[in-house]
């Protein structure tokens, strides 16, 4: 059942700020809510649930307003009401008459002309109109007698050479009329737009009540319809601290993959029971750890609000608060970087977090140096784990935290699952336990289309880090004191690339072709042209 917003068209008609097209939305809003409410009338209300017996209730019974709205307003409306032209035929007599005096005054100017042509006995006679007189009857001089022969009828007005001009008490009532009925059918339309206002406004109360049922119906048979074309399950909901998903989907990545043809999205099961009720998440970029930990907030903020999930199956305990910290953003109009705003959202998290809560982090500490970053990362897991014990995801690309793992016992380390191929890396965006070996930059760098020499350079400047870095650890664990790390060699000569053919030159080839001694000197001179068109189209 289609309906327009109810509850906005009364905002604006409340304020003042409304116009016919808001009267034909709550008309239209309220020819729904009846449609609705007798179809829930005629099942069986022994049957229907409370809720649904309130929502009737809400529903109530909008006929006279209906029926006065559906007879006043005409099919096409204007945008504001100052524009006119809104109020149906046959809904004011009066605004009739006056619409009739703005548009039939032609029918009956030719009316009332053939009635003085038959009272005065001049079958030419004419009612014209001009800048000067008005309206006027016009007739030639040698009829202007029989028209001076009725003075209680005809008002002489002007005589000219060619034509003599009268009037009469009704034409000038008639022009008085019409020159007026414009005004005064805009200012009557605007006075019953404000009594149907008045009358919609009276019935404030309940037609609020007709709008929250009518949203409560929308959201409620748009969760079921989605549940029955998506495959959702009903969500178990506990008392205690679980936290199991099977088979769980992001509502809305899986049905965008589908109705672009991108294939199936690929579900992954999350299990944040009291043993491991920290998740660290890593992986490449682009293999779907933020889909993850989004997935699973949605699922909770579906479950809790009453509706099925997007998963096999679901088991939740009930969950106080849901934090998230993801994605970045600055406010630097309150002089906050994106590192700042990071810090902020994080330190909010970590001081009001409890057991009951969930808690999702993506890349904490990657706003400022590695070491720093890797500090703070480690710290606010710890937190997490020791002090909040909420149940948490946390995704991360500093792969020296699931070292974590030895001392924090509900700690769980989970990696995104890919494949290598022929130097390339496909994502299979499957969730699986274990750790990510590296983070795969680079090979990302190079599916967004960053230029092959920038590429070769940062693989090979990636290379002299992670030899640095093990000769760093392997040298602090014999006991030696640690050279510092040399500077990046920003400087050194570029890596020399693989020399590829150049492309052919399809000048050169069409001039290897040719076979000077067979040519004539005009075939010649057509190859020369030839020859240089292909240098011009190149």
């Amino acid at each position: 059942q289609h309906s327009p917003d109810l509850e906005r068209a009364l905002a604006r008609l409340a304020l003042g700020r409304g116009g016919p097209r808001d009267l034909a939305a709550l008309r239209d809003a309220l020819v729904a809510a009846d449609a609705i409410r007798s179809s829930l009338l005629a099942l069986p209300q022994d049957t229907l649930p409370g809720l649904w017996q309130a929502i009737v209730q809400q529903l109530g019974d909008h006929a006279a307003l209906v029926d006065q709205l559906a007879r006043a307003l005409k099919p096409e409306l204007p945008y504001l009401a100052r524009d006119g032209g809104f109020i149906a035929r046959n809904f004011s007599p009066p605004l009739d008459e006056l619409l009739t005096l703005r548009d039939d005054s032609q029918r009956l100017i030719v009316g009332l002309q053939q009635n003085y042509a038959t009272a005065s006995g001049v079958p030419t006679l004419k009612i014209k109109h001009n800048n000067v007189i008005g309206y006027h009857i016009e007739v030639t001089p040698q009829h202007a007698d029989k028209l001076g022969a009725q003075p209680e009828l005809f008002i002489h007005r002007q005589s000219l050479a060619n034509a003599c001009r009268f009037t009469t008490v009704e034409l000038n009532e008639l022009e008085r009329k019409i020159s007026e009925a414009a005004g005064r059918a805009l200012a009557l339309e605007l006075q019953l737009f404000a009594e149907l206002t008045a009358a919609a406004l009276d019935r404030l109360a309940p037609l609020r009540a007709t709008a929250q049922a009518l949203a409560q119906l929308d959201v409620l048979l748009g969760l079921a319809e989605t549940a029955r074309l998506e495959g959702y399950c009903r969500p178990m909901l506990t008392d205690g601290l679980d936290f199991t998903v099977t088979s769980g989907q992001h509502p809305v990545v899986a049905q965008a993959l589908r109705r672009s043809g991108g294939g199936d999205f690929i579900a992954n099961d999350c299990d944040l029971g009291a043993a491991q009720r920290l998740w660290l998440l890593t992986g490449p970029n682009m293999a779907g750890k933020s889909t993850f930990l989004r997935q699973n907030a949605l699922i909770a903020v579906l479950a809790q609000m009453g509706s099925f999930v997007p998963a096999q199956a679901a088991t939740i305990g009930i969950i106080d608060k849901l934090f998230s910290r993801v994605g970045a953003a600055d406010d630097l109009a309150r002089g906050r970087s994106t590192f700042m705003v990071e810090m902020v959202e994080t330190a909010a998290i970590l001081h009001q977090a409890t057991a009951r809560s969930l808690v999702i982090l993506d890349e904490i500490g990657r706003g400022t140096a590695t070491y720093d970053g890797m500090a703070l990362a480690s710290a606010v897991m710890e937190h997490l784990h020791d002090a909040n014990q909420a149940r948490a995801l946390f995704a991360t690309h500093y792969h020296e935290l699931t070292e974590l793992r030895t001392r924090l016992p509900a700690l769980y380390c989970a990696t995104m699952k890919i494949r290598e191929w022929q130097g390339n890396i496909i994502f299979m965006h499957a969730v699986i336990a274990g750790v990510a070996d590296r983070s795969y930059g680079i090979h990302v760098a190079k599916l967004a289309g960053l230029p092959a020499p920038v590429i070769a350079r940062a693989e090979a400047l990636l290379q002299a880090l992670e030899q640095q870095h093990g000769k760093r650890n392997q040298q602090m664990m014999a006991g030696q004191s640690a050279k510092p790390a040399p500077e990046l060699p920003l400087f050194a000569a570029p890596v020399a690339l693989p020399a590829s053919p150049p492309p052919p030159n399809p000048a050169l080839e069409k001039l290897a072709a040719l076979n000077p001694d067979e040519l004539t000197p005009k075939q010649a001179l057509e190859a020369l042209y030839a020859l240089k068109q292909v240098l011009q189209d190149r």
